[in-house]
């Protein structure tokens, strides 16, 4: 049997997939690249999931949704910003905190009957955030064209958002035993790390699928990372 191939040290790797061709694992990837790229730039957006880790640990799960609700804002603020990063468009910034609100109104709600849901619903409507941002539209155009984003590969739009939470969280729990220490206080301290350095990801990720999508859908912009991003 022939034995699988793979670049030697020093030899230059495949050339990456077109977005329309991208794979979940391609994305991901790529959203690594982009935050080591800008690590200093993305690394503040930890700091919305931090904040909530300090307000909620040691809650009910009745009171960590209602600050969840709290710091939706921040979230939202968050993740434009990553998407500004990402894509390199900004001139529409406020109109896609609106959007991001809006979608995410429900979704603490949703993530807490299941983690499902939520991925569903921020796969079916989350992309009007970049659409908004990108392509300059309206609050209710942008929500429209992102069901229509979401609906083009919802295969791909899911398996993307779910992944990224995926790899999220399985970083996030190796990070809390690497950063573990005796005591409550110590493990809070972790946990806020944690989200810190992680939970960006997140944001780059779900910007990244949005040019996925575009690409996919027959009436695709002109969308591709910004050069700040390569």
């Amino acid at each position: 049997m022939a034995r699988p191939s793979y670049p030697r040290a020093g030899e230059p790797r495949p050339a990456a997939l077109p977005p329309e061709q991208r794979t979940v694992g391609q994305l991901v990837a790529e959203s690594v690249r982009i935050y080591g790229d800008n690590f200093w730039d993305v690394l503040p957006l930890g700091l919305a999931f931090a904040g909530l880790d300090l307000t909620s640990l040691g809650h009910s799960v009745a009171v960590q949704t209602l600050v969840l609700w709290a710091f939706g804002p921040l979230i939202c603020a968050a993740f434009v910003r990553g998407c500004v990063i990402a894509l390199g468009s900004s001139d529409a910034a406020l109109r896609a905190w609106v959007v991001a609100l809006i979608v995410f109104l429900p979704f603490p709600i949703l993530v807490r009957l299941y983690a499902l849901p939520g991925i569903v619903w921020f796969a079916l409507f989350g992309l009007g955030v970049p659409a908004a941002l990108v392509e300059r539209l309206g609050v209710r155009a942008a929500l429209a064209r992102g069901l229509r984003l979401g609906r083009v590969d919802l295969v791909h739009a899911v398996g993307g958002i779910a992944t990224l939470a995926l790899v999220y969280g399985v970083s996030r729990f190796a990070l809390l035993i690497l950063l573990h220490t005796t005591g409550s206080q110590g493990q809070k301290v972790a946990g806020v790390l944690s989200d810190l350095v992680l939970s960006p990801l997140l944001f780059i990720g779900t910007a990244l699928l949005y040019v996925d999508q575009a690409a996919r859908s027959l009436e695709a912009p002109s969308a591709e990372p910004s050069a700040r991003g390569r």
